[in-house]
């Protein structure tokens, strides 16, 4: 007899396939909600009209915008970000883009939580590890102002109360986690999308990928997640090819948006392995893009891990309808159709570069989850020569 637990996060809704404005109207009408701040990609705001047409449509409820949210989330530019919320008394955040603005904007309500004024203070708030490998996670009071997140990139992080933030002096990307730091509800509208560049977006949805393989194949599975993810992978590989083809079907991007949703009930549920640990540090140390690190490491820690997970390969497999294939050649193959990089070359790492990646990743919880136990620096560098 199975036995464990699904926690369900605080986000009361998910609204697709509207117009982003119209359902952020009626959101801010239901909870009386008057002084928006919006939270947006440099990128929406200063280069399309996204963030103009929301701000017409939302009026003078919105008492601000704010741009200049840095990727992989540094820990000075989610202090400048919560100082920027809290100056302007906002009672709703609007977040616009991909991962790094919704990260951001997840740590900065752990700053204003928590009163958090200095880098020290905030790296008190990580998530580290108990000596059986469990997550110890600090206590963090509710955050005085919630988020609502329109997502641009298929990155996910709208779909979790976990936040990725970098220690620039560790040369480390740690986690933070609170109770309400999820969205307060999520709009998903593939209008909003087509500015988004096509590597961005394939590549983040290539993340979503690893987030479906790396919880079916989890130490700690949950039979919700596997079905649900099994379904958004099937989702993915269908639509993810069909949105590179035909990049202006706003049907098959919100197909791939769904396809997101359903693959991201893991998040934080159960745990996850060395993809998305060597993955984090790949960006903290060398500057790889979000979504090219799952391009590059996911195919070679599942070949890492075949032993350990050759059921879970199998669903995998079943959900390419080639179930006899082998899972990490069917994931790989997706990554080459959409001309996504597939080796650390491709991505500008370089062998140098591998002790200090692979001291980082030991510091990650997610590694020392992994299904097949990785207890030394070296195993990391085993994947990172199989991924070179």
């Amino acid at each position: 007899m199975i036995s464990g637990k699904y926690d369900f996060i605080q986000q009361e809704r998910v609204i697709y396939g509207r117009p982003a404005a119209d359902a952020l109207n009626q959101i801010a009408e239901e909870l009386g909600a008057r002084r928006l701040f919006v939270v947006a990609s440099k990128t929406l705001n200063r280069r399309t009209d996204v963030i103009t047409s929301l701000r017409a449509r939302l009026g003078d409820r919105v008492v601000g915008v704010y741009d200049d949210t840095e990727e992989h989330s540094p820990q000075a530019s989610v202090l400048e970000t919560a100082r920027a919320i809290e100056a302007a008394q906002a009672d709703l955040i609007i977040t616009v883009g991909g991962g790094s603005p919704i990260d951001t904007v997840k740590v900065a309500q752990i700053v204003l939580a928590e009163n958090i004024r200095t880098i020290e203070q905030l790296g008190d708030y990580r998530v580290t590890m108990n000596p059986d490998g469990s997550w110890k996670i600090p206590p963090c009071k509710p955050s005085p102002v919630r988020q609502i997140i329109v997502p641009t990139t298929l990155s996910a992080a709208e779909f979790s109360n976990i936040g990725g933030c970098t220690d620039r002096a560790r040369q480390v990307k740690d986690l933070y986690v609170g109770k309400f730091i999820c969205a307060q509800m999520v709009v998903l509208d593939p209008a909003l999308t087509v500015h988004t560049p096509e590597w961005l977006w394939l590549s983040t949805g290539i993340r979503a990928v690893d987030h479906a393989v790396e919880s079916i194949c989890s130490r700690t599975p949950n039979p919700f997640v596997a079905a649900t993810c099994a379904e958004g992978l099937r989702m993915l590989r269908e639509s993810l090819p069909a949105n590179r083809a035909t990049p202006a079907d706003l049907a098959m991007r919100l197909q791939s948006q769904l396809g997101v949703w359903l693959a991201s009930t893991g998040m934080g549920r159960v745990e996850w392995g060395a993809s998305h640990g060597i993955g984090h540090q790949l960006g903290a140390v060398a500057g790889v893009a979000h979504g090219h690190t799952s391009c590059v490491m996911l195919p070679n820690v599942m070949r890492f891990n075949r032993d350990a997970v050759e059921a879970p390969l199998r669903r995998i497999a079943q959900a390419f309808d080639q179930p006899q294939a082998d899972a990490a050649d069917l994931v790989q193959d997706l990554i080459r159709s959409l001309g996504l990089p597939t080796t650390l070359r491709e991505v500008k790492v370089e062998r140098e570069q591998f002790d200090r990646i692979a001291a980082s990743a030991m510091q990650s919880p997610m590694v020392l989850a992994n299904p097949r136990p990785i207890t030394h620096p070296d195993q990391i560098k085993e994947i990172l020569d199989m991924a070179f």
